[in-house]
């Protein structure tokens, strides 16, 4: 798998556009590295938020990633996070309150 960022995705927030690039210091790479397949999108944790890629290419090699809502996280998902030490229970439900 390979990481390629979409040229769509802009900073947030951004008038007028929709997409999001993660934020400067993220390791997206490995982000992707450490991902899980869940449908046809792969998910990954830093700990503090939420990320989802999707591939872009018919092979299946190139994969572009942008943050999430907690919400969008398949809930399975997040509650094996939370078993592993992935991320906290606590992260998750301040994350959660703090969306409209």
């Amino acid at each position: 798998m390979q990481y390629e960022p979409n040229p769509k995705h802009k900073p947030v927030p951004t008038p007028g556009r929709r997409g999001s690039i993660c934020p400067r210091q993220t390791d997206a790479e490995q982000l992707l590295a450490d991902s899980v397949l869940v449908g046809k999108k792969r998910y990954a944790t830093d700990g503090d938020s939420a990320y989802c890629a999707q591939c872009h290419d018919h092979a299946g090699d190139r994969w572009h990633g942008y943050p999430v809502d907690w919400n969008e996280v398949p809930p399975p998902l997040v509650l094996d996070w939370i078993k592993v030490g992935a991320v906290r229970r606590r992260v998750v439900r301040q994350a959660k309150r703090r969306r409209p």
